[in-house]
């Protein structure tokens, strides 16, 4: 038992109590889970269920230390403190803890990135952000209205409509963040409008699945980014696991070549729809619906009086086809080729660069990307604003250096071919392992 548990249930331990990892480490069950924040120990059985983050990415961490993690999601700390007091139920045992520098390094960079203002953000830069999005909607539109429906004015209406939605996916990505507005609820106001008004999605949908993707990357069971073992066998253990337990129907030694048949494709267009519908109505996020239905009540309002209804529909399916493509190898490109492994409770800083990689900051790469090309920058500190990615960078690969931890950094078309071959690899070590064991 902790110095302070003396045989009690968790509920009536003092707030004084202290114990060591081996005690922490035991508590985490579906039903019991503690973590450690701060060398604090938290009882979160019950908050789970009510963290705005969703109850997996607190449940991620349950028996660990989340303190990286906390620090990282939670721009305004103080207030999410005061919903922590009550679930303090002692702290950790300091005789007990080891010391990492690797840990106080990474911790320090992040003060030094507070005190330098790297958090804050430069609205202008979104502003314009905001403005080259809105731009394309109406001249979109414009083209149509003005030019006909010929085919020609068409796919230039199709092209500008995909260039909003692509950014606008970009941009809904650095509101669900936190990083545009020092307000959270600013944040959460405008995602709302720009993901469920601009794009027909789901932000709590978002949110549910993101957070969980950047508490724990690449890690199996935990990330829901990698969880396509039904379609896809990712990594190097993966396909030995499933291939000796002789599970999938897929033939994962052809992934590579059915990939750009079903992932790029489909992903949006068919399966995001199914999933973020499915979503709202299995949670009764009813204010997500409301802005799914202004965004389509507004596309057939706009688009059916020159196309038809059924033809505004075609419209919006073949715009949504063409970027599923541009958000499939743009999102992949920095982490299919990485590791994917098992949880295996890893500082923040390690299990971070395992799982990412950058793709170089040229102009057009940090446009395109909606700056995911500083994808490590991004997942060490995501509620970094992405405009000062650029100015850690420097840092962050010197800290890595430090340590003898890998910073990888690719050219965009070798970011995509190293999907593909991580794929070809991936399935040549399933159809070995099933074949020839």
């Amino acid at each position: 038992m902790g110095k302070g548990q003396q045989g009690e249930s968790s509920a009536a331990v003092s707030k004084q109590g202290t114990y060591t990892w081996e005690e922490v480490r035991q508590h985490s069950t579906r039903t019991d889970k503690w973590v450690v924040i701060e060398d604090g120990v938290y009882d979160v059985s019950q908050w789970v269920n009510r963290h705005p983050g969703g109850f997996k990415v607190l449940s991620h961490y349950a028996g660990e230390d989340a303190t990286d993690a906390f620090v990282a999601f939670h721009p305004d700390k103080s207030i999410v403190r005061k919903y922590m007091k009550p679930l303090c139920i002692g702290s950790l045992d300091k005789d007990n803890q080891p010391k990492k520098s690797l840990i106080s390094d990474m911790r320090d960079l992040r003060l030094q990135v507070e005190q330098r203002g790297l958090l804050k953000p430069n609205l202008w830069f979104y502003v314009a952000v905001l403005a080259h999005i809105l731009a394309f909607e109406v001249l979109g539109w414009l083209v149509l209205w003005r030019y006909g429906t010929g085919w020609v004015p068409y796919l230039t209406t199709s092209i500008l409509l995909l260039l909003a939605q692509g950014q606008a996916g970009w941009f809904q990505h650095d509101l669900g963040h936190l990083s545009v507005f020092k307000k959270s609820s600013w944040n959460h106001f405008l995602h709302g409008f720009i993901l469920g008004g601009l794009k027909g999605s789901s932000a709590h949908w978002w949110n549910y699945r993101h957070f969980q993707h950047h508490a724990k990357p690449n890690i199996v069971s935990k990330d829901p980014d990698i969880r396509m073992e039904y379609l896809f066998m990712l990594g190097d253990k993966m396909p030995v696991q499933w291939a000796n337990r002789k599970k999938g129907v897929m033939p994962y030694n052809h992934q590579q070549s059915y990939f750009f048949f079903l992932l790029p494709p489909l992903l949006l267009p068919v399966y995001f729809h199914y999933e973020y519908f499915a979503h709202v109505i299995k949670k009764k996020v009813w204010i997500d619906l409301a802005w799914m239905v202004f965004f389509f009540s507004k596309l057939f309002l706009t688009y059916g009086p020159l196309l038809g209804l059924s033809g505004a529909f075609w419209l919006y399916m073949f715009v949504r086809f063409m970027e599923s493509h541009w958000f499939v190898w743009v999102t992949q490109m920095n982490h299919i080729p990485m590791e994917i492994e098992k949880d295996q409770q890893k500082e923040w800083l390690p299990m971070q660069l395992q799982a990412t990689c950058n793709v170089e900051p040229t102009f057009f790469n940090s446009w395109f990307s909606g700056h995911l090309n500083y994808q490590i920058e991004h997942h060490l500190f995501p509620t970094m604003p992405r405009h000062n990615f650029y100015k850690v960078m420097p840092d962050v690969k010197a800290l890595c250096k430090k340590h003898d931890i890998p910073y990888q950094t690719k050219s965009l078309l070798t970011a995509f071919a190293d999907i593909v071959r991580s794929l070809k690899r991936s399935g040549k070590i399933w159809h070995d392992a099933y074949y020839h064991r």
